[in-house]
């Protein structure tokens, strides 16, 4: 029956009649919840106490025990941890580092206060810029700006061997800059050297990052055009104007150069042939003279006469063969000849004597008339021109 029912005893539910007027007692009060919390693990929900507590003794144990294990499941679930594929895990035992690292994936861990994990993003690139003015080998300031990119190469390197790795990046960067660019000139800055720079910066830098163990990985760096101060910057305008001038000019001649020297070696080798060849054609006529010369004295040594007269022949033959003159024998003085002159006309000297003479025969004029002796009647008109003794 409910305590508020009619017959119920007119008492509230912590056992005091309703017309008490005072306030219920505080040891009362605590010791109602107590029996019916104790209830929930076997102590009969505030009814009569066993003497002995057998029972609910052995009833409450197995509540503890259940509740126990319910926390420690629930404290083994807390060590489960999930690293992403752009992170590595770093496992922390009472503050330390154990030396263990995770990879990507699903893995548990001993759970708080014993051990905890430090996930490090590996593939995030981090860049900053550093702008400085720096003297140069030959005393000129010039302002140089780069870029410098990194990521986490070793986690642990990372968090535990330099307190300030950011920091350290950035300090070793301004020294190997200020250190490199002090022992070059101002030409090499300016003009081909940024590529040279830049790939020296790094390779030094990350020196210096491995170094002093800060896990830091120098990816690239950057460096942007360096300029003069503004102070002097057109002076500096002028002397790369001057300097892209004289770059243009080497280049010009350069390429003359190669389309002039192609030319004269093929012209120099065409003459070496034309030589070879002239040489060649010389030995081979000197060649032919000489074994016709040993032909002509063998025929020689068989007709001695013979031989004489037709080698005089032949020579006299040879040697009037460019003459342009005519030399006519008219012993009687009535005879008619005619000359062709359109033949002789066309000889390179168009200049013809007439003359009277004997001719040995034999002869021979080229391009004009026989030279062959003749005599001409009135009534015969020959073209002498025609008339050549074979030899």
């Amino acid at each position: 029956m409910a305590w508020n029912e009619p017959g119920g005893g007119n008492q509230d539910p912590w056992g005091n009649r309703k017309d008490d007027q005072g306030p219920p007692d505080l040891d009362e009060v605590v010791r109602a919840l107590q029996d019916r919390f104790g209830g929930l693990f076997g102590n009969g929900g505030g009814g009569g106490h066993d003497p002995h507590g057998s029972s609910g003794g052995s009833l409450s144990r197995r509540g503890l025990t259940l509740a126990a294990l319910l926390l420690i499941l629930i404290w083994a679930a807390t060590g489960f941890y999930v690293v992403e594929p752009a992170e590595r895990g770093v496992v922390l035992r009472f503050g330390a580092y154990v030396g263990e690292m995770t990879l990507p994936g699903l893995h548990w861990h001993i759970p708080w206060p014993v051990e905890r994990v430090e996930k490090v993003n590996v593939d995030e690139i981090v860049s900053f810029s550093h702008k400085a003015s720096i003297l140069t080998q030959d005393e000129n300031i010039v302002d140089i700006e780069l870029t410098v990119q990194s990521r986490i190469r070793d986690a642990d390197h990372y968090l535990f061997k330099d307190q300030m790795p950011d920091k350290t990046l950035r300090d070793a960067t301004e020294t190997v800059l200020r250190k490199i660019i002090g022992s070059s000139r101002l030409d090499f800055v300016l003009t081909e050297g940024r590529g040279a720079i830049s790939l020296m910066v790094q390779e030094h830098v990350q020196s210096l990052m491995d170094y002093y163990q800060t896990g830091l990985l120098v990816t690239s760096v950057n460096m942007q055009p360096a300029k003069p101060p503004e102070q002097v910057k057109s002076a500096f305008d002028d002397a790369i104007k001057a300097r892209e001038d004289k770059e243009r000019q080497e280049n010009q001649a350069e390429a003359y150069a190669n389309d002039i020297l192609p030319r004269a070696r093929g012209e120099a080798a065409r003459m070496i042939a034309d030589a070879k060849a002239y040489r060649d054609q010389v030995v081979a006529e000197a060649s032919g003279d000489a074994a016709r010369f040993t032909s002509v004295l063998t025929e020689y040594l068989k007709a001695p006469e013979v031989t004489r007269e037709r080698l005089y022949i032949q020579s006299i033959e040879e040697v009037l063969m460019g003459s342009n003159k005519v030399f006519v024998d008219v012993p009687s003085g009535n005879s008619l000849m005619y000359l062709p002159l359109d033949q002789m006309m066309r000889q390179p000297t168009s200049a013809t004597t007439p003359a009277t003479g004997t001719l040995p025969r034999g002869g021979d004029l080229s391009g004009s008339v026989s030279s062959r002796p003749m005599e001409l009647p009135t009534s015969r008109m020959r073209d002498v021109s025609r008339e050549r003794r074979p030899r």
